[in-house]
């Protein structure tokens, strides 16, 4: 069932927003938050800006710049999102000042701002909190994900004590490093550690804000590509736990408080995978729906899982495809062309994502020759 697409951008410049892990739809749905960019055909050298802007859905699509960052990348963006604590009118973003990464509260309308002392990965819903690693590591280690810059890579040193993840308390500003790499580099060792280097990537905080979820990746002589455990901890980083010790996870999303979805290896099967968290009860998802990995996360109301591929080998299109949960049913909403280059950082995933009131999805994609965002109705499925 195809839906009918809208693009919201257009032109010579190009848009997109980023990751899939959250929403850039303001709390009223009439603002979309947008990056506008001049190329779309390189990944981003040294300084160049990104502008920030709003997407007026209710004046014709017009594009009004806020603000401008050189701290991005294809894939996340700078990681710009509405602020949980006034949604309407505030938004947190990732940017350089004086040479240092930083990520800067802004007003929308009246251009007030406050410069945080670290970038951001992941904020919680209330907009009180945010959480982070090294950016410089990850950028050195999985480029396109972090942000060269504002520190010492210290590759050198395989599993540093003195990096790690870190809690930014958004009112006050103080950071706290509450995980480090050398505690999870000896959390259940095993022999393909020896000699490999550690990061972590992909936090999220659940939705009441009081734990978190994390990839803790390595890479040694041992490992070929990287290997990926999952965890989750506390917002202290108290009661760590390993969630999918199996050495692949990549795609999550919380279901709730207590459930992770995650497209991961269990038992040596490479699928949807339902997390317990805090124990090891684990539940395949859609078994006869799906074959590869997607972007995915739910709905609002947690009734439906919203997810992606990558191009099919045949045509190059990625499908966009809704999956009711209670009774399983996968419904294919659209086909995206969308070529893989040959520089992965600067790949256009279609990073679905769903606007609060679960009526509509959201899309990067350059299936119309340049990258913009597209949006798209999903109300006559999700409310049937």
């Amino acid at each position: 069932m195809e839906c009918t697409v809208r693009a919201v951008t257009r032109g010579p410049k190009h848009h997109f927003f980023g990751y899939y892990d959250k929403t850039p739809w303001d709390i009223s749905g009439r603002y979309l938050l947008a990056g506008q960019v001049d190329f779309m055909d390189r990944s981003p050298a040294g300084g160049e800006p990104l502008t920030i802007g709003l997407v007026d859905l209710q004046d014709d699509c017009r594009f009004s710049p806020i603000a401008r960052t050189t701290a991005w990348h294809w894939q996340v963006g700078c990681h710009v999102q509405w602020l949980g604590s006034d949604p309407g009118r505030r938004i947190i973003y990732n940017d350089q000042r004086a040479g240092r990464l930083v990520s800067v509260v802004r007003d929308v309308f009246d251009g007030s701002e406050r410069v945080l002392p670290m970038p951001i990965m992941a904020v919680n819903r209330q907009g009180t909190m945010a959480i982070t690693v090294d950016m410089h590591r990850l950028h050195a280690c999985r480029p396109g994900y972090g942000m060269p810059g504002g520190g010492d890579y210290a590759l050198d040193q395989l599993a540093p004590a003195d990096q790690g993840i870190y809690t930014i308390d958004l009112a006050s500003g103080e950071c706290k490093r509450i995980i480090n790499l050398a505690q999870l580099a000896a959390w259940q060792p095993v022999e393909d550690m020896e000699g490999a280097r550690h990061w972590c990537n992909h936090l999220v905080f659940n939705p009441s804000g009081t734990r978190f979820s994390f990839l803790h990746r390595y890479k040694g002589p041992r490992t070929g590509n990287w290997v990926t455990r999952f965890f989750t901890a506390n917002v202290n980083g108290s009661d760590l736990f390993l969630l999918n010790p199996e050495k692949m996870t990549s795609h999550y999303d919380w279901r709730n408080d207590g459930e992770i979805l995650a497209w991961a290896r269990h038992d040596g099967v490479d699928a949807y995978w339902l997390f317990t968290d805090k124990n090891r009860e684990v539940r395949r998802i859609g078994e006869t729906c799906f074959r590869e990995d997607g972007h995915c996360n739910f709905s609002p109301d947690g009734r439906w899982m919203l997810t992606d591929t990558y191009p099919d080998r045949n045509d190059q299109k990625r499908t966009l495809i809704l999956y009711r949960w209670s009774d399983g049913p996968r419904i294919d909403i659209g086909r995206f062309y969308s070529p893989n280059p040959a520089d992965i950082e600067r790949r256009c995933d279609l990073h679905p994502r769903w606007s609060r009131d679960g009526r509509q999805v959201c899309i990067d994609s350059v299936h119309e020759g340049s990258r913009q965002m597209y949006v798209i109705d999903v109300s006559g499925i999700v409310n049937s």
